[in-house]
C-alpha cells in the first residue's frame, strides 16, 4: 500500500489579518533551506519535529526525565506530521469566517515550497473539494468553494516545483533578501539565482504578487541595496507593492527555546534607513509595514 502523503506543520494559525486579504488561517511549514542572519522563526528551520525547552518555566520535577509531559510547559513540542485529510478538516473549522470576509488560507514556513508535493495536493484539494455552506444559507448549496490561497516563499526551490506550486496561488507574498549575489550568500548561506530566476518567471506569469523586502540595519537598508532591489523588481508585471518589513529586535527571544545561538553579525541597534525613495524613482509602490 502506498503511504500517505504527510507534511510537518509547525503552527496553524487562525484569524490572521495580514497574510494576505481578509480573515486568513495561515499554515506554517517546518523547514527551511536558508540560514538568514536575522531569522524570525528559528523553530521552523529544521524539517523534523523538535522539542522546544523554556527554562524560564522548568520547575525541575523531573517528569520529563521520566518519559512524562512537563506540567509547567517547559519542554513544548514543535511540529507535527499532518495528512492532507486532516489539515484540510482542520482550516475548514472556520471555514464560514474565511469566505465571508474574503480571506483564506496562507501557507508560510519555514520555506512551504520544501514540501511541494503536499502543498500541490492541499491546495488542490481546497480549491476543488467539498466545502460545507455558509451558515444561514441551505445546506443543498454546499459543494465545490475555492477558497483563496496565497503562498510566503523566499523563491529559493527548482524552477518546476516553483511554477507547480504557484500556479494554484491566488496571490504570492515574494520575499526579497539581498539584491547583490555576495551579499546574499554571506547573510543567507546561499547562492539567490534560483530566487532571481523565479521572480523574472513570476513577473512573466500574470500572477498578483506582493515582494516582501525585510530590512535589516546595515545588510540591505543602504540606498545601494533598495536600488538593486528595485531593479530586479522594475518592469512589467502584477506586483502590487514591495512590502518593507522593518527589523524588530524580538527575533533573539526564541533562540534559547531551539538551542541555537543568536549571533546575527550586525547590530540589532544600529538606526534603520526607511526611505522608499529608490522604488519611488522606479515606480514601485513601496510601503514601511
Amino acid at each position: 500500500m502506498k503511504p500517505e502523503l504527510t507534511a510537518t506543520i509547525f503552527e496553524v494559525r487562525e484569524f490572521c489579518l495580514h497574510d494576505g486579504p481578509g480573515i486568513r488561517t495561515t499554515v506554517f511549514f517546518k523547514g527551511c533551506p536558508l540560514r538568514c542572519a536575522w531569522c524570525h522563526n528559528p523553530e521552523g528551520l529544521s524539517p523534523e519535529p523538535e522539542m522546544l525547552f523554556k527554562s524560564a518555566k522548568c520547575h525541575h520535577c523531573g517528569n520529563c526525565r521520566n518519559g512524562g509531559d512537563c506540567p509547567h510547559g517547559a519542554r513544548v513540542p514543535c511540529g507535527r506530521r499532518w495528512t492532507v485529510a486532516e489539515l484540510v478538516q482542520e482550516i475548514r473549522v472556520n471555514a464560514d469566517i474565511l469566505r465571508s470576509s474574503g480571506g483564506g488560507v496562507t501557507f508560510s514556513g519555514g520555506e512551504p515550497l520544501m514540501q511541494a508535493k503536499f502543498l500541490c495536493a492541499l491546495a488542490d484539494e481546497l480549491k476543488t473539494g467539498t466545502v460545507p455552506p455558509l451558515l444561514g444559507t441551505d445546506p443543498l448549496h454546499s459543494g465545490t468553494v475555492p477558497v483563496h490561497l496565497a503562498l510566503e516563499t523566499s523563491g529559493y526551490a527548482p524552477e518546476g516545483v516553483y511554477r507547480e506550486v504557484v500556479r494554484r496561488m491566488d496571490l504570492v507574498f515574494q520575499d526579497l533578501k539581498h539584491p547583490d549575489p555576495v551579499e546574499h550568500k554571506r547573510w543567507t548561506g546561499v547562492d539567490p539565482a534560483p530566487i532571481h530566476a523565479n521572480l523574472a518567471w513570476l513577473k512573466a506569469s500574470g500572477k498578483p504578487f506582493v515582494a516582501r523586502i525585510p530590512l535589516i540595519p546595515g545588510v540591505n537598508d543602504s540606498e545601494e541595496a533598495k536600488e538593486g532591489f528595485a531593479r530586479l523588481l522594475e518592469g512589467k508585471s502584477e506586483l502590487l507593492r514591495v512590502e518593507l518589513l522593518p527589523y524588530h529586535l524580538t527575533a533573539a527571544a526564541k533562540y534559547p527555546f531551539t538551542g541555537r545561538a543568536y549571533d546575527p553579525g550586525f547590530d540589532p541597534t544600529a538606526p534603520l534607513n526607511k526611505e522608499t525613495a529608490a522604488f519611488e524613482r522606479h515606480g514601485l509602490p513601496g510601503v514601511i509595514m
